[in-house]
């Protein structure tokens, strides 16, 4: 919460954030989601990495998904969440 603060103070266009939910308990992670929507929401990009793709999907308006460092997909996040290849790799759904 902290770093999220300090990068706020400059006002910038644009705020990138790497894994923001790493380590926090599902509640503080919820929290985190809605204060980076929030930034979103008063005009602020967001650069988005983060581990907790059904978070991150669905929030997001443009993805990209990464296989050993190389982007294997794009597309809107909502998209990309419906995605059955995504689903399956990370979001743990099965395709039976």
């Amino acid at each position: 919460m902290l770093a999220l603060g300090r990068g706020l103070m400059s006002h910038p266009d644009l705020l990138m954030l790497d894994e923001p939910s790493l380590g926090l308990a599902p509640k503080l992670v919820k929290e985190v989601f809605d204060i980076i929507q929030d930034i979103h929401s008063e005009g602020t990009t967001i650069l988005l990495i983060e581990q907790n793709a059904m978070a991150a999907l669905e929030m997001a308006a443009y993805g990209y998904v990464l296989q050993t460092g190389q982007i294997s997909m794009e597309g809107k996040g909502k998209d990309l969440l419906n995605d059955p290849s995504v689903k399956e790799a990370y979001l743990g759904e099965s395709l039976k």
